[in-house]
């Protein structure tokens, strides 16, 4: 019995031999070696793609775009399709006057999460955020929340966006007895339009107010610090 152990000792490494064969190059299951450069690379290229999806998704956030939507939809009512009276004038000076305030407002407001996950709403000052419970509840830093001059220039790119597309419409223009050319009343809103949008992209708002998307809250590309 002994001696069977002893021989098998002597020949296991001639038996371990057979399990492992000589490494070649030239074999077709070669396969080079991990490279982690490749995935850097990768992560770059989506963190880009990324960036831009989600700066051009803001743009239905910071574009005034349900303003617009409402103002297309009342204007031709309000106007009776430019055929204006003294009162249909004045209701479409105060119309445009509350649409123009909304796109300002919208751009100004902000939310936080409390503690126990309870999500606020309130609009930027520069004493903080003022929620709209009477400001009762406040976030833990309530400087991150100040009114800045960004939030000014935001809100004045959606306001000229707005006051470009409703002030060159047809309907309003005929009912103030405006004349324009038509090519004034279809190319500057489009190249303001393009214009405010790059921008917007190139520099995106920080704030998280009506409207924002639910699903984009938690986006650390956007994050105050």
């Amino acid at each position: 019995m002994s001696a069977n152990i002893i021989q098998h000792v002597i020949d296991g490494p001639d038996d371990e031999n057979n399990y492992y064969e000589p490494y070649d190059q030239n074999d077709d299951d070669y396969y080079e070696p991990y490279d982690q450069d490749d995935d850097v690379d990768k992560s770059n290229y989506i963190y880009i793609v990324n960036t831009i999806l989600s700066g051009t998704a803001r743009l239905n956030i910071l574009l005034p775009t349900a303003t617009i939507l409402a103002f297309t939809i009342f204007a031709p009512l309000l106007t009776n399709d430019g055929k204006c009276t003294t009162l249909d004038r004045w209701l479409m000076g105060f119309f445009l006057s509350m649409l123009a305030s909304s796109c300002v407002f919208f751009s100004l407001t902000d939310s936080f999460r409390t503690a126990t996950g309870r999500l606020y709403y309130g609009v930027a000052t520069f004493h903080g955020i003022r929620t709209f419970d009477g400001g009762r509840t406040r976030p833990c830093v309530l400087s991150d929340y100040r009114l800045r001059f960004s939030d000014i220039f935001h809100a004045s790119l959606s306001l000229i966006a707005f006051l470009t597309f409703a002030m060159l419409h047809n309907d309003v223009l005929s009912c103030y007895h405006l004349v324009l050319q038509r090519k004034v009343t279809n190319i500057v809103p489009l190249v303001v339009g393009f214009l405010i949008s790059v921008l917007f992209v190139l520099f995106p708002s920080r704030r998280r107010g009506i409207g924002y998307p639910f699903l984009l809250h938690t986006d650390a590309l956007y994050s105050r610090n």
